[in-house]
């Protein structure tokens, strides 16, 4: 195992992460954004308002976006596997 090796499978263990993470944290930012402009605009300042928004927000995306999840964390992991023999050597 060399350094470049350990670097690459780090760098997809990366990009998996973020890919995965991205879309979720997206939207709750966009709806946290969203949220705190209402209240400015409104002079409402109850600590809990953004609350429920980013809750159902966020978990809608995770409903939604749950097979494209899966099926990126199943194929990583089936290349990882498939390739012990070669990170071994």
């Amino acid at each position: 195992m060399t350094a470049d090796f350990i670097v690459g499978i780090t760098k997809e263990a990366l990009q998996m992460t973020v890919m995965l993470a991205a879309p979720v944290l997206g939207v709750g930012l966009v709806l946290g954004l969203l949220m705190s402009i209402f209240q400015a605009v409104t002079q409402l300042q109850e600590m809990t308002l953004t609350f429920i928004p980013k809750f159902l927000g966020v978990s809608l995306v995770l409903v939604i976006l749950s097979p494209w999840m899966l099926e990126l964390l199943v194929s990583y992991t089936t290349t990882l596997i498939e390739n012990i023999p070669l990170y071994i050597r």
